[in-house]
């Protein structure tokens, strides 16, 4: 299974964390992948100073909201596959 987790501490929030999960969680359904991508939000992860923080399995990542799809099929469907 894929962890993401998605910063959802005060700088991020504000950065637009929440848009980001709930267009990753879309996907995620949409995609069909509800039992093979983990959603979790999670607190600061030291990554702050561009968009919002997010990991998969650990990798870090920067995320803006607009680019949460296309962040998604590039390093999300690409590891399903």
């Amino acid at each position: 299974m894929i962890k993401i987790s998605v910063c959802v501490g005060s700088s991020c929030h504000v950065k637009g964390s929440k848009q980001v999960v709930e267009r990753l969680r879309q996907l995620i359904v949409e995609n069909g992948l509800e039992g093979k991508v983990q959603l979790v939000g999670s607190f600061c992860m030291g990554h702050c100073l561009q968009d919002v923080s997010v990991t998969i399995d650990g990798s870090p990542f920067s995320v803006s909201p607009e680019k949460a799809e296309e962040f998604f099929n590039r390093e999300v469907m690409t590891r399903i596959q």
